[in-house]
């Protein structure tokens, strides 16, 4: 069966938004390590710029792999 651009794109944000809370935490807790010590608004700008990022490949990566499944290369 055939999976609609609109539902790739919700399954992808939908993949991405469960993980920006991993991100952020993961962030938080790993960067100090590293010495860098950001605030927790820094910690979200980053984790929404990486989810948007995130979201754009996941949804292309998708697109792709269903071309190439209906075309069958």
């Amino acid at each position: 069966m055939k999976q609609s651009r609109f539902m790739s794109l919700v399954e992808s944000m939908a993949n991405v938004i469960v993980g920006y809370g991993f991100a952020v935490g993961t962030q938080i807790l790993i960067f100090p390590v590293f010495g860098l010590h950001t605030t927790l608004s820094q910690n979200l700008k980053m984790g929404a710029v990486f989810t948007v990022v995130s979201i754009a490949r996941s949804f292309a990566l998708r697109r792709l792999f269903e071309t190439v499944r209906i075309r069958g290369i």
